[in-house]
């Protein structure tokens, strides 16, 4: 009996489209454990890389596969999709992921492994979807349809797999999933749905093994029996370049967020991030403590603590806790929960209300929860523990506090490689600090701790930087009057009061300074000695501020939501004086020679990207450009690497910019790939429709997009700052209203520029479609530079451009078309 309909082909489609997009995402949180969450773009990289990879090889190999039925072949691929997944994860696991400065050789085989490890399952997927999308005989609608739905499906998946189970059990889901595709393919697809070729009819094609709902069980299985065994399970144990011993892991915890892990209790003197002069860590008393670590790396303290016995008045002893000699009663609020330390300080100081703002459940859950017998700081009166982005719960409440603390929200993957890609970019910019400083009462104060090094004043610096331009962005005429910056060894806290600090405050903060051997580095009263501590106070404005980074080999500009970087301070410049490199790296303070080695890092997984996509896409295509003619080559070519460019500006900067937006980069990656793939996907199919089939409608939809594109910073700003007290999921549908417009006009570029090309030769299509994808490869690491070296604008601004420059290749491909040469030379005959 004949199959009549394609629903099985349909859903296999979506599961595959959504396996790959969810495989992505979780590629990302892999390498923030294995290497930094700042490498989130070599995940975007290599899925390019290996889909755009396996369509070029449907290509070559069109006629070998089509000897094979094709709902059989597809569900072969979808087994293979599985093994692939499989395999590529057990490579990674047992894979150290490290940068050897002394050595690029190594450096360069442990990161070619690398490409061709993520590689793999996207390989394997692009050719089953290429095949999907070109051979069945259904409507390309449907077709493309389920495609794009599975896709944006599959990029909110990977969120509630890891609100549920650890990273390595969700991959095992998603190789489950790919084999459940093969089930739903293999014969999946209504008779006459299935390609016939030259001699072949679907019954006498090559059949090959299909896939068995017995695979998909025993994968489901072994997805559960590994997250109800985990951690003794298949888990991440390569972190950061060395081997994680289980003896310090405890207990290990997975969301979208981060991974933590929780060592068991030890006994130590306690930990003070930055004690004063007169105090030494053998003066401390000892007590209980358990450290939780973010990624592998970013550690905090929990500290054992039973309400009413424990004495914590070793607090006092903290530079980080400095701000509270001048504001030691009232409503306090805490910014970073962590270990809740913060928050015993807080009540150690005199404020008997507290309320604490994380963003990352899991430490909440801690201490509400599992450790509540160990640290009972949540059942302490008063205290209030917020699940929340900061910036966001900031700009919703109507509450005021006499105190607001902020003391190192940040992740050694921050302060190691430049943050080009975390959490706390948003809670370092003047629009956050704005929405912090407009929650303080009458005299109330802000406080800030930073990373300090005599040698370099790095961090402190900024954040005296970005106080002053928040000041007087809210109309302070002298914001040197609000302003102390006190240091302690390796720390340095900034006090911001809303209003001048009285003489009362800095009395306060200066005798504790005396008491603890504080170094008092800035202060209304006085000039203060370190030069670029004396250079920001003269300017005597935002634009003077801006203007710093004319003067400094590191960057002292006030970050904005649309340059975040707070922890990038490397200068572009620098990187092209190796003297000024090396004095950097020797300074041995700040966070400069993080950058340093991220950035280069960076350009050389740039420079190992585009050497796979040349041998793998540009290579074997080249030979399909040989023979056609000089003008076909030039306009084609470049117009498809403008787009390829193009697109990938405008994705990254969304990404970016809706990471600050939505509070967390696992949400601006989820929520931009979501909404640009299927906004595109409708802009391609509205492209079948509405063709673009004369020069005035090129030349509209060029430079119509290339108008949207740069005008988006301008517009983009006052809509978000209107959602910001919106909820999460408010604020997720509004991103994907505002990448839809943006992703509708750049849907047009691929098909368009395949329309004109393939009227003219079908030949070197290969070759357009490796441009297409190489370009993308390229620019997806280019784009994260630009965006951290300049700002994330700048992207938008380059996209612009290359969708300008499309304008005039369009109209020429137009006008090379053999209807259009018919046409001109027939009205040349008539005159």
């Amino acid at each position: 009996m004949l199959k009549k309909n394609s629903a099985g082909f349909y859903l296999g489609l979506a599961i595959i489209a959504g396996v790959v997009l969810a495989l992505q995402i979780l590629h990302t949180r892999f390498l923030s454990i294995s290497s930094y969450y700042s490498l989130a773009f070599f995940a975007i990289s290599m899925a390019m890389l290996g889909l755009t990879t396996g369509a070029i090889f449907v290509y070559f190999k069109k006629d070998w596969l089509d000897r094979f039925r094709l709902d059989h072949l597809l569900s072969s691929l979808s087994n293979l999709v599985s093994l692939a997944i499989l395999l590529s994860l057990s490579l990674y696991l047992t894979s150290l992921v490290f940068v050897e400065s002394g050595n690029p050789l190594m450096t360069f085989l442990v990161w070619g492994k690398l490409v061709v490890t993520l590689a793999i399952p996207y390989f394997i997927a692009g050719v089953l979807i290429s095949l999907a999308l070109t051979k069945p005989r259904l409507p390309i609608g449907y077709v493309y349809g389920s495609d794009l739905i599975g896709a944006a499906i599959g990029c909110f998946l990977v969120l509630g797999l890891l609100a549920v189970m650890d990273g390595v059990s969700a991959v095992l889901a998603l190789a489950a999933l790919s084999s459940l595709a093969g089930v739903l393919f293999r014969n999946g697809l209504a008779e006459d749905a299935i390609p016939s070729h030259d001699d072949l009819i679907p019954s006498t094609q090559k059949r090959l093994p299909s896939g068995s709902p017995l695979t998909f069980f025993a994968l489901a299985a072994l997805c559960v029996a590994n997250a109800l065994i985990f951690p003794n399970g298949a888990r991440i144990f390569v972190e950061k370049g060395r081997i994680a011993h289980p003896a310090f892991q405890e207990a290990i915890f997975w969301n979208s967020f981060s991974r933590v892990d929780m060592t068991p209790p030890f006994y130590d003197h306690v930990r003070l991030h930055g004690i004063g002069s007169n105090v030494t860590r053998a003066d401390l008393p000892k007590a209980v403590m358990r450290d939780l670590k973010m990624d592998a790396d970013a550690a905090t303290i929990l500290l054992e603590y039973k309400v009413g016995e424990t004495d914590i008045s070793f607090l006092e002893h903290d530079v980080v806790n400095v701000a509270y000699s001048a504001a030691p009663d009232g409503k306090a609020a805490i910014i970073g929960v962590g270990g809740g330390r913060d928050i015993l300080s807080a009540l150690h100081f005199g404020h008997e209300e507290v309320i604490g703002v994380e963003i990352n459940p899991i430490f909440v859950e801690n201490l509400e929860g599992r450790s509540r017998e160990f640290n009972q700081v949540a059942d302490v009166p008063g205290v209030q523990l917020v699940v929340d982005e900061a910036r966001a719960w900031f700009a919703s409440t109507d509450e005021r506090f006499a105190s607001i603390q902020m003391s190192l929200i940040d992740t050694w993957a921050a302060t190691g490689v430049g943050a080009f890609s975390l959490t706390e970019n948003g809670l370092y910019t003047i629009e956050g600090w704005t929405k912090f400083l407009s929650r303080l009462e009458e005299g109330g104060v802000f406080s800030v701790s930073r990373w300090f090094s005599p040698k370099n004043i790095g961090e402190a610096g900024r954040t005296v930087s970005l106080a002053k331009a928040t000041l007087y962005e809210l109309g302070a005429s002298n914001p040197d009057d609000h302003i102390m910056l006190v240091s302690a060894a390796r720390l340095a806290t900034i006090i911001v009061g809303r209003d001048p600090l009285t003489p009362a405050q800095i009395a306060a903060i200066e005798n504790l300074s005396v008491r603890e051997g504080f170094d008092i580095l800035y202060t209304p009263k006085r000039q203060p000695d370190n030069e670029i501590l004396n250079m920001i106070r003269g300017a005597g404005s935002v634009e003077e501020l801006n203007s710093l980074a004319k003067y400094s080999s590191l960057n002292f500009a006030p970050p904005t939501d649309s340059a975040p970087f707070f922890f990038n301070q490397l200068q572009a410049s620098s990187l092209l004086n190796p003297g000024e490199l090396k004095r950097q790296l020797a300074s041995g303070g700040g966070v400069v020679p993080g950058n340093i080695t991220a950035t280069l890092v960076l350009i050389f997984i740039i420079c190992l990207s585009t050497i796979a996509v040349v041998a793998t896409a540009i290579i074997p295509s080249r030979a399909k450009i040989r023979n056609v003619s000089r003008t076909l080559s030039t306009l084609g070519t470049s117009y498809f690497l403008c787009i390829g460019l193009g697109f990938m500006f405008v994705e990254i900067a969304l990404m970016q910019r809706l990471s600050i937006f939505l509070g967390h980069p696992v949400y601006g990656l989820a929520v931009a790939l979501a909404g640009i793939i299927l906004a595109t996907g409708i802009g391609s199919l509205i492209s079948e429709r509405f063709q673009l089939n004369s020069g005035w409608r090129l030349m509209a939809w060029s430079l119509g997009t290339a108008v949207y594109v740069a005008a988006t910073p301008i517009w983009l700003p006052a809509v978000v700052s209107v959602l910001d007290t919106s909820s999460i999921v408010v604020r997720c549908a509004a991103s994907l209203v505002i990448i839809m417009p943006a992703g509708i006009l750049l849907g047009y570029g691929f098909p368009t520029g395949m329309r004109l090309v393939n009227e003219i030769d079908a030949t070197p299509t290969p070759w357009f479609w490796a441009v297409n994808g190489a370009a993308g490869v390229l620019a997806s690491g280019v784009a994260v530079f630009v965006g951290t070296t300049f700002s994330i604008n700048t992207n938008f601004v380059i996209a612009a451009l290359c969708y300008a420059a499309i304008a005039p290749l369009a109209i020429g491909l137009n006008k090379f078309r053999p209807e259009r040469v018919g046409e001109i030379s027939g009205s040349a005959q008539a005159t």
